[in-house]
């Protein structure tokens, strides 16, 4: 088993609505690097449409636009993080390293030593 066995997950809310979370911090990482929504979709594993709706979420829940597109054919089309988004992505992510932070100490003794490293192979239901 690679890495720690823990996995926080910390979303923040506007509403009922999820603003920011794992998974639309990646997606914010791929547009960044991608410079499309689409290609970044496709990089995570998303469809076109939902990652049109996390995008979509994301922009609303926000004071500022996280993500900006510039539609049409030309040089400079495509998708890009604004500097808010960048914002949020950051203190997000330095979030996201301190809570994994404060957590390790716990998971040490003696969480570690009573946690296997694999699951045992699942049980067969019993016979009636």
């Amino acid at each position: 088993m690679e890495g720690s066995p823990i996995k926080i997950k910390i979303q923040l809310f506007c509403g009922d609505e999820i603003a920011m979370g794992p998974g639309k911090a990646d997606l914010l990482d791929a547009i960044r690097e991608l410079g499309s929504i689409s290609a970044a979709g496709r990089a995570l594993g998303m469809s076109y449409r939902r990652t049109w709706l996390l995008v979509d979420a994301m922009n609303r829940c926000w004071r500022e636009k996280l993500v900006e597109t510039v539609p049409g054919g030309g040089r400079e089309r495509g998708a890009h993080v604004t500097q808010k988004g960048e914002a949020v992505l950051s203190a997000y992510r330095a979030m996201q390293a301190a809570a994994s932070a404060a957590v390790a100490p716990q998971m040490e003794d003696p969480l570690q030593s009573l946690l296997r490293t694999e699951p045992l192979p699942q049980a067969s239901p019993a016979s009636s």
